[in-house]
């Protein structure tokens, strides 16, 4: 058999055809997706619109996603009851229990809040009185084997990283940023806490990400990983710095899940992630996710450090090529907004690090 010969320039119209079609494959998909003015990565915390339709999604495993109440809500469902990851905005707390009421009648025993936001927390007060009211010997697993004595506050606990909890209330004396019935009830401060649920169930903190309050959850059995608004597909990243968020946190964070990530094959399947705001995903698209959050940032980093202002740096358009997924012209995030939080970060590193040099 005669072997195909490929010239330079064989390769070269193959690799250019390539291209093309990856290009108008992603131009179609970007004119596919809604716009993002319905408070997908909303900094202000307000949510998806109350009017969308809450659905639920099996992932794998015990593992199921519900869109449409604010933040991605995570259902896991275990030997014995049900642990939630976030609790979406409280206008679809009833619909979010029909919804999980649909896969399992088990009770709800824990929620996880992966951030203080309150499109991601607003559901905390209506899911956690609608779990286990103890004492309840007769149902809840926690009593038995000699633990009826066990005195515990009614309701599922919520569980958040103690920076969440110090952000929703105040110091003495003033008033509180988010009522009290939605605040954690129970609060972990190393970098990961553990739970079992008929699998393992780890929960993560990487430091000063989308906020300094973040958690991302594996379901280890089950192989999901939902993650909080550390990775949200429907926009750009929402970076905090008012409540201890940054770029940098941000990538590193990206990188921490990445570790714990298993492609089935060529870097598909395998394990599932639940972002914050988007569609389940995989290992390529957060690999994807976090190349271009890279990308944006050591670009942004160049141009601040030929002193560039704000306004040059934005009119240079360093986010032109990703804009089709991910940018934004009106509404709670933009694509200016994404540009001026990495600016503002990177000068002042850049201000700290010329402090510092001249006081050597």
């Amino acid at each position: 058999m005669k072997k195909r010969a490929w010239t330079c320039a064989g390769a070269g119209r193959a690799a250019l055809a390539l291209i093309v079609t990856v290009f108008l494959a992603a131009a179609h998909a970007a004119s596919a997706r809604p716009k993002q003015n319905s408070g997908q990565g909303d900094p202000s915390g307000v949510g998806d619109k109350v009017e969308d339709k809450v659905e639920l999604l099996h992932v794998q495993g015990n593992v199921y996603m519900i869109a449409g109440a604010g933040g991605n809500i995570t259902v896991q469902v275990g030997d014995d009851y049900v642990i939630l990851v976030d609790s979406g905005v409280p206008q679809k707390s009833e619909e979010v229990l029909s919804a999980i009421r649909s896969v399992t009648n088990k009770h709800i025993l824990f929620i996880i809040d992966t951030s203080v936001d309150p499109d991601h927390t607003g559901g905390n007060e209506a899911l956690s009185k609608a779990g286990w009211a103890l004492p309840d010997t007769g149902l809840n697993p926690l009593l038995k084997g000699g633990l009826e004595g066990l005195e515990m506050q009614p309701g599922a606990p919520v569980i958040a990283h103690i920076n969440v909890l110090d952000r929703m209330s105040a110091p003495s004396g003033k008033a509180p940023a988010f009522p009290q019935a939605m605040w954690p009830s129970d609060t972990y401060e190393n970098d990961d806490w553990k739970l079992y649920n008929g699998e393992g169930v780890f929960i993560y903190h990487p430091p000063n990400a989308h906020t300094d309050g973040d958690s991302y959850v594996l379901f280890r059995k089950s192989d999901v990983v939902s993650t909080g608004d550390i990775l949200t597909l429907a926009s750009y990243p929402v970076i905090k710095a008012s409540e201890g968020g940054s770029i940098d946190g941000l990538i590193r964070a990206l990188n921490q899940i990445l570790v714990l990530l298993e492609p089935k094959e060529n870097e598909e399947g395998g394990t599932y992630l639940i972002p914050g705001h988007g569609h389940i995903c995989d290992r390529h698209d957060v690999v994807n996710y976090r190349d271009m959050v890279t990308i944006i940032r050591g670009r942004i980093q160049n141009l601040v450090s030929k002193g560039m202002t704000l306004d040059q740096v934005k009119a240079a358009k360093t986010t032109v090529d990703y804009d089709g997924l991910y940018g934004a012209t009106s509404g709670p995030w933009t694509t200016d907004m994404f540009v001026e939080a990495i600016y503002q970060e990177l000068s002042k590193n850049k201000t700290q690090q010329k402090t510092a040099g001249g006081r050597e």
